[in-house]
């Protein structure tokens, strides 16, 4: 390999404007198609088709009315709602919400459909009609009977009657940045025009409109702001760490096409949407191209302080970082490609993306970046010899301590990996936002004051057409419905039942003994008709019951619980349907909670074998390149042993997990590889081709690339934690835990492995043999 890389390096050096030209050209054009990039803020995108959970929220989309909602929530800072004043206030907001873009429905306290005898007729009107007309006594009066209403009681108004929610139900076109654009503004509109008429009353908007929104939003806001954060923070750390202004100036150009040319080709030209997942890639694009910049640029200005001359250090740095940095590069892109077993499509498109970047950050790495170094004026500083003298320092240091090492690290991160069955997945959508975003806020805020966002819905067949007005159906849905008011985990049922229920107890003379399910059937089916047709337009029961009868929704509001609490929900609730209702009324819940609470175990399961395979292929690519089974199988050690460590670390401090837990290892595992490969390839070469003893190899592998190792995991690191200000909890975690992976990486390949290696390899070879193929050249 030395012949012909040498040669390279020459052509690099002698055509450097042409590389240069043709080199930023190529990528310019990769990059035209970030014209053509676009948003999704549909978080049904999170999920394959496949995905059983929302093949089934879909059944149930098709089957209903949309899911989609918008909630104005409302508290006063002091008093009840229920006021004439304030009661006029929900009906302006419930009027004004009938104008939302793509509204079909407004459900409220004001319009709620109430049901009363006149006579022997029938008389369905809004519970509020005429706020002004309402006395103290009237105003209450609605209080009492919204309570006692469970369709809306501790969902539309809440127990102490201080707080109450507007529902708008939208039909919103799947997909569409635009319409959700449309409809929060109309919304947000709204709430900024109560806030400012009535500053002694709290609003706050949430509803799964306003989480498809956040999701855009958060995206936006990581582009925004970590992607010219990343830069700074790389220019300052390349500089202060090589004091090459020059040098800086390449590096940073090289990373920016790289980034630019990757969301260019994969988001643009290949027509995939940005996601708040996908939106992390420009920054980790940006991290690892540093990575591959900084071993060129290093050993070129260390060769350069050793006094070669410029042309002759860039030739001899990429003569010894040819193999390394490519071999480096392919196992980086394995690693993010692996991502596309993951049962999440945004983070199949973070990885494609961070795979397309890490290799067109290797191409550049060998073209645009030495052919720029042989333009540029570069002189090399002291500084990165006197790092090269402590890393030879650090070097006896281990090799002194070898043994207390080994046993030390081995100690260590075995302590780490007994904490990692403490780990359960929990995943709840609300919170992969943090504070700093509205739909957070005015989520927690909701669901402590009146109801949760997370709800689930059961459609329980009745067996029949026209089955829903059997009194047996209904006695037994009513009986599922107060099965579930005892759970510990259901803030609210709503139930067909309990329309029938009321319109029974109407039908006679709002007698409270017939404040149950019809006994007759026919009876059943002309109390239902007759209450539809009685029903105004928007506010019909088909959100309820399908089109021809034959089922019903059950739908519940649950607390702010766990994966596993959700999962002990189910399966209680598929044990009593199983024991007490008939075959034909079992059903799976389905839902935006059911869809995120499983996620996690989901992704879990589906990366299992992505990063399996990931793992072996970069084995076998380690073992290839080193042409040394021995060596390659150590390997494994230090690249297995940092994401054990690192969750072992993270089991100090928290016990859950969220699904972003699924990508840390696939997502650093071809990061760790670099360390280790640079490494084994110079202590390789030091003690096969060189014939060197196991201890002068160590410090050969410190001295040559000690100090680029600790300088492009300091990189990675800063780069993967600049991450967690995003707030987007999923990204902020990812890059937590990458950084801390990447990190522990580094002490394990500068502390157990020399170690390790000193401990099986105790050759020591008189002569050096004949030069052997290397990768390492």
């Amino acid at each position: 390999m030395n012949g012909w890389v040498v040669a390279y390096g020459k052509a690099i050096v002698k055509f450097r404007w042409l590389v240069v030209l043709l080199s930023v050209a190529g990528v310019l054009y990769l990059a035209s198609g970030g014209r053509f990039i676009e948003f999704s803020n549909d978080y049904r995108y999170f999920f394959t088709d496949q995905n059983p959970n929302l093949q089934a929220f879909e059944r149930l989309e098709r089957t209903y009315t949309s899911p989609d909602t918008l909630l104005w929530v409302l508290k006063p800072h002091d008093g009840k709602v229920t006021t004439p004043e304030r009661l006029a206030i929900i009906k302006e907001i419930t009027e004004r919400a009938w104008q939302t873009p793509f509204s079909t429905r407004v459900d409220s306290l004001t319009n709620y459909q109430h049901t009363s005898a006149e006579n022997d007729d029938l008389t369905v009107r809004d519970l509020v009609e005429d706020p002004a007309s309402l006395d103290a006594a009237g105003a209450a009066a609605v209080g009492q009977i919204a309570l006692g209403e469970p369709v809306i009681a501790n969902r539309l108004i809440s127990d102490d009657e201080t707080t109450t929610a507007i529902v708008a139900t939208l039909r919103m076109p799947r997909d569409d940045q635009q319409a959700t654009a449309e409809a929060m503004t109309h919304a947000r509109a709204l709430l900024a025009d109560m806030r400012a008429q009535h500053p002694d009353i709290r609003f706050e908007l949430t509803g799964s409109v306003a989480l498809s929104n956040s999701f855009a939003e958060a995206a936006q806001r990581d582009l925004a702001t970590l992607t010219p954060a990343m830069y700074l923070v790389l220019a300052l750390t390349v500089f202060f760490l090589t004091r090459s202004i020059p040098g800086t100036i390449a590096t940073i150009l090289v990373v920016t096409l790289s980034a630019a040319g990757a969301m260019g080709l994969v988001m643009g030209w290949f027509g995939v949407k940005l996601t708040p997942p996908s939106s992390g890639a420009p920054t980790i694009i940006l991290t690892i191209a540093v990575a591959d910049s900084i071993h060129i640029l290093v050993t070129m200005l260390i060769e350069m302080r050793r006094g070669l001359s410029k042309h002759e250090a860039i030739i001899e740095s990429l003569r010894v970082n040819w193999g390394p940095v490519f071999l480096t590069s392919v196992t980086t892109a394995i690693g993010f490609a692996s991502l596309n077993f993951s049962d999440a499509p945004p983070f199949r498109d973070l990885g494609n993306t961070a795979a397309v970047g890490a290799l067109i950050a290797w191409f550049l790495s060998v073209t645009l970046l030495p052919a720029l170094a042989a333009i540029l004026p570069m002189k090399a500083k002291d500084t990165l010899v006197r790092q090269s003298e402590f890393m030879g320092r650090i070097a006896e240091v281990v090799i002194a301590n070898r043994r207390v090492l080994l046993i030390g690290m081995v100690v260590v991160i075995a302590g780490l990996a007994t904490l990692l069955p403490r780990f359960t997945f929990n995943d709840r959508f609300v919170t992969y936002f943090d504070e700093r975003m509205e739909f957070r806020v005015a989520s927690d805020w909701a669901a402590d004051n009146l109801t949760g966002i997370y709800q689930i819905s059961y459609s329980l067949g009745a067996g029949e057409t026209g089955g829903v007005s059997n009194p047996e159906y209904m006695a037994k849905v009513e009986e599922f419905a107060n099965w579930f008011r005892t759970q510990p985990e259901v803030v609210h049922v709503s139930t067909f039942s309990d329309v029938m229920k009321r319109i029974n107890k109407s039908m006679h003379g709002d007698d409270e003994s017939y404040y149950r399910v019809p006994d007759d059937r026919d009876m059943a089916a002309q109390f239902l008709l007759l209450y539809e047709m009685s029903l105004p337009y928007g506010l019909d029961l088909n959100d309820q019951i399908n089109v021809d009868k034959s089922a019903t929704k059950l739908t519940l509001t649950l607390t702010d619980i766990s994966t596993v609490e959700m999962q002990g929900l189910i399966d209680r609730a598929d044990r009593w349907l199983k024991t007490n209702a008939p075959e034909y009324m079992y059903s799976y819940p389905a839902g935006q909670a059911v869809m995120f609470a499983f996620i996690g175990r989901n992704n879990f399961n589906a990366m299992t074998a992505g990063t399996a395979i990931a793992l072996l292929l970069i084995s076998a690519c380690l073992m290839l390149a080193l042409r040394n089974l021995r060596l390659g199988i150590i390997s494994l050690i230090p690249n297995l042993t940092p994401p054990i460590a690192a969750f072992g670390i993270l089991a100090l401090f928290t016990t859950e997990v969220g699904f972003w837990s699924t990508f840390v290892i696939a997502t650093a595992l071809g990061l760790i590889v670099d360390a280790t490969v640079h490494f084994l390839s110079k202590y390789r070469r030091a003690s096969i081709e060189q014939g060197k003893s196991p201890e002068d190899s160590v410090r050969y592998a410190f001295s040559t690339v000690g100090t680029a190792l600790w300088v492009s995991t300091f990189v990675l690191v800063v780069g993967f934690a600049i991450l967690a200000l995003s707030p987007f909890k999923v990204n902020a975690m990812l890059g937590i835990m990458v950084a801390l992976t990447v990190a522990v990486a580094l002490v394990i390949d500068f502390l157990l492995l020399p170690a390790l290696l000193i401990a099986v390899d105790r050759r020591k070879r008189v002569a050096p043999p004949a030069p052997a193929p290397a990768i390492a050249d």
